[in-house]
């Protein structure tokens, strides 16, 4: 298991911050060698189902994630979205919490990476590794430049 948190804070109002993390295909514009398909239709929600897709050509893996977890920011109340990651080669869970602050926004996501057939002395590395690329998509979508890692 290998948690790593990434921590933002923003002038966007929640709701803003909310639905540009939320835009699951615009996520694919932020991380390398990524394509995402929603494969459910309507509005997103508990139950809404989607794949990254990571490669080129042959070489490729499917992330299938379902959102678990979907509570819209509102006002006094923080925004959290659960995901559950369903793949063969990519497992684990991401957390996006939205709250209000003083400074504006702040944007937490946390998020279990495992991948199958990595040995648990990996998990600092991909710590780190989630860090970076899970961080600059946060900060891409948040229209953000990125900054230090959290």
């Amino acid at each position: 298991m290998t948690v790593f948190r990434v921590v933002r804070t923003t002038p966007l109002p929640a709701g803003e911050a909310w639905r540009r993390l939320t835009d699951w295909p615009a996520h694919a514009a932020q991380v390398p060698l990524t394509r995402i398909s929603v494969v459910t239709d309507g509005p997103g929600g508990e139950g809404t189902l989607f794949v990254a897709r990571t490669g080129v050509g042959p070489a490729h893996f499917d992330d299938p994630m379902e959102i678990v977890r979907w509570e819209p920011p509102a006002a006094g109340r923080p925004g959290h979205c659960r995901l559950e990651k369903r793949g063969r080669v990519v497992l684990g869970w991401a957390e996006i919490e939205v709250r209000e602050s003083p400074a504006g926004t702040v944007v937490t996501w946390t998020e279990d990476l495992r991948v199958r057939g990595l040995p648990d002395a990996a998990g600092p590395v991909l710590a780190r590794a989630g860090r970076r690329v899970f961080g600059r998509a946060v900060d891409g979508l948040l229209g953000r430049t990125p900054g230090p890692a959290a």
